[in-house]
């Protein structure tokens, strides 16, 4: 994991066999600026010769905070670091705990359609209609085709006994279950639930591990980790928690000053970001970003560095405060 302090940009425009190529590319360094611009230099360098030996790559490297980035270190302003641990302000603005080592699993909640017979009825209804108006041309047998359709859809409906509307699950409940599975498959593991806005959070506490671990990868797969963080916690090799609330769940609407808000942003526009952080950090006051639930497994085996990452992520978030989820 690197989230470095300081970023550059290198740019190389030279004349390749009568045509013009520019490429650039960042460098990034915990020293100061200038090391940073000589490792932006080197990458720029090595890039540009690949690509006038003929390699496809991009001229231009897209400037990210964090999703999306391959292979490039987390660009986002550190707030704080906490021994291995550092809390960054991610794109939205929100406070986010970035660990090399000790493992968070985000898991959201399924939002599958609505199961209901009746909807399938209405929509192969309406789907037998546009066929008819294709074929004939003609609204009475539109009509005629949507109603009996639906009538018979209706009809099956009864005559099966099927219900219209099927009571609807507790998304908690089923990622439980998947959470009670692992657990009888890793009898050794111990693992704290939290519940998020929209899912839950898993806080491996037994064991430290690399984002590239095996035991990782089945960990994703088995509790259904959120495709998209599996994917950058292997890209960024690192874990992560968002800290504080989203902004939009606490009233503020305007998105973080300057846009985009990728870090550096340039000096003259600092105190229009300071303004929508103290906006931000004072209506998230009284939200939290999860809800401690419980323990499970073998709750007696506690790695050193997973209690230390526990008790920074669990004050910053306000796991045990009480206060509404955001």
């Amino acid at each position: 994991m690197i989230v470095p302090k300081f970023w550059a940009e290198g740019r190389i425009q030279e004349r390749v066999a009568g045509d013009q190529v520019t490429v650039r590319r960042f460098g990034w360094s915990d020293d100061s600026p200038l090391a940073a611009q000589a490792h932006a230099d080197q990458r720029t360098r090595e890039a540009f010769d690949r690509v006038v030996r003929g390699e496809k790559l991009e001229r231009r490297e897209p400037k990210r905070a964090y999703n999306g980035a391959d292979g490039v270190p987390i660009r986002e302003e550190i707030v704080e670091r906490q021994g291995d641990s550092v809390i960054t302000r991610n794109g939205y603005g929100a406070r986010c705990l970035n660990t090399p080592d000790v493992l968070f699993v985000d898991v959201d909640f399924e939002e599958g359609p609505n199961g209901s017979p009746l909807f399938s009825v209405i929509g192969a209804a309406l789907i037998g209609a546009i066929v008819a108006a294709y074929a004939v041309k003609s609204w009475i047998a539109v009509l005629v085709t949507f109603v009996a359709v639906l009538a018979f859809g209706l009809w099956r409906i009864r005559v099966d006994k099927v219900k219209v509307a099927p009571a609807p699950k507790d998304p908690l409940q089923a990622v439980r279950g998947r959470i009670e599975r692992f657990i009888h498959q890793h009898p050794d593991w111990h693992l704290r639930l939290y519940r998020t806005p929209a899912g839950l959070r898993v806080l491996a506490m037994h064991d430290v591990f690399a984002p590239s671990d095996p035991a990782v990868v089945d960990a994703f797969q088995v509790l259904g980790a959120d495709k998209v963080y599996a994917r950058m916690c292997r890209n960024q090799n690192c874990f992560r928690a968002r800290l504080s609330a989203k902004p939009w769940r606490v009233g503020i609407g305007e998105h973080l000053r300057p846009r985009p808000g990728v870090w550096p942003v340039s000096p003259d526009r600092l105190p229009a970001r300071d303004a929508w952080v103290a906006r931000y950090e004072s209506a998230a006051k009284g939200y939290a970003a999860c809800e401690y639930l419980e323990s499970v497994g073998n709750t007696m085996k506690v790695h050193l560095n997973a209690l230390a990452v526990q008790e920074l992520h669990d004050e910053r978030a306000g796991a045990t405060s009480g206060f509404p989820l955001a």
